[in-house]
């Protein structure tokens, strides 16, 4: 009895679902936050966006608009989702390294620990896939 209520035996663990709820909690808050604000602010934003590459602020941001609105949707689908998430991975470590030089505590670092857990999250989704339940898997089983 204690062990069934320690390792919780009475849910049965599903680690499709798990995927799909890391993919859909992760993703969405990426893409109403950023995605979102660079569709429509692309404008705006590119007169001032960083050029951590040294390719141009425009280019810059279209690749981080591209990596912030399609790839998270794409993840959220699980629709060429290992893909989509090595290069929102790629797009987050390029921003935590290049323009918030890898802070993670003290002052000026108050997106560290997002930018971490978002990179974690891209390796996992990358590294496990986005599990059945997504068009990936309904694809797959097509082929």
């Amino acid at each position: 009895m204690l062990k069934k209520l320690l390792l919780l035996q009475s849910i049965p663990a599903d680690q499709d679902m798990g995927l799909l709820l890391l993919r859909i909690a992760a993703m969405v808050p990426l893409f109403l936050k950023h995605g979102i604000e660079k569709v429509f602010t692309f404008s705006a934003m590119a007169a001032h966006f960083p050029d951590p590459l040294h390719i141009g602020a425009v280019p810059s941001l279209v690749a981080a608009m591209i990596s912030d609105s399609i790839c998270t949707l794409l993840i959220v689908f699980g629709l060429a989702t290992r893909w989509a998430a090595a290069i929102v991975f790629v797009n987050v470590f390029v921003a935590w390294a290049f323009v918030h030089h890898f802070l993670l505590f003290g002052p000026g670092s108050d997106h560290g620990e997002l930018i971490v857990l978002y990179l974690a999250i891209t390796l996992t989704l990358f590294l496990a896939g986005p599990g059945r339940y997504s068009v990936d898997a309904v694809v797959e089983r097509r082929m």
